[in-house]
């Protein structure tokens, strides 16, 4: 099976691809960020985030996607365009009929990091360690979206 974690952003969308293997053990195929100028219209950015997602869905074919969800912030406009991210990523995912978990922040900290206080360093470790890399991602998207995929998978 082959997971797609999603850490949405307008500015930058991190996303992690994992496989599970035969004997339940995960690898990573790939990972990256998605970014977008603030230089360019909401709705070009949010269309950059859509069509990227379509790209990385057509590549890997994913048959579970999950994604984190929204946290509370006092910022009312980066809350929004959180939100609208989460929209354009779920259509995206949608028009291939593929399911939708979304995950909190606390429940990857707790899955994953083993603590609902874990911070961004224990959960890259954490993650270096399931997917056996040398290194872990250097954007933090990256890494918290291996992490998010890693969360939809019930036996870790």
């Amino acid at each position: 099976m082959i997971i797609l974690g999603i850490d949405p952003g307008i500015a930058s969308t991190g996303y992690g691809i994992i496989e599970i293997t035969e004997d339940d053990s995960m690898i990573m195929l790939d990972c990256g960020v998605i970014t977008t100028s603030v230089k360019d219209r909401h709705e070009v950015r949010l269309r950059q985030i859509y069509d990227s997602i379509n790209g990385i869905i057509k590549k890997y074919k994913p048959g579970a996607v999950a994604i984190e969800s929204i946290f509370y912030s006092k910022n009312l406009k980066a809350l929004t365009h959180v939100s609208e991210a989460i929209g354009v990523i779920s259509l995206a995912v949608g028009n291939y009929g593929i399911n939708i978990k979304k995950i909190t922040p606390l429940e990857v900290k707790s899955a994953v990091g083993r603590s609902g206080r874990a911070d961004k360093k224990q959960i890259q470790l954490v993650v270096k360690e399931i997917l056996k890399l040398d290194t872990f991602p250097k954007n933090n998207h990256a890494s918290d979206a291996l992490a998010i995929a890693i969360c939809y998978y019930p036996d870790q």
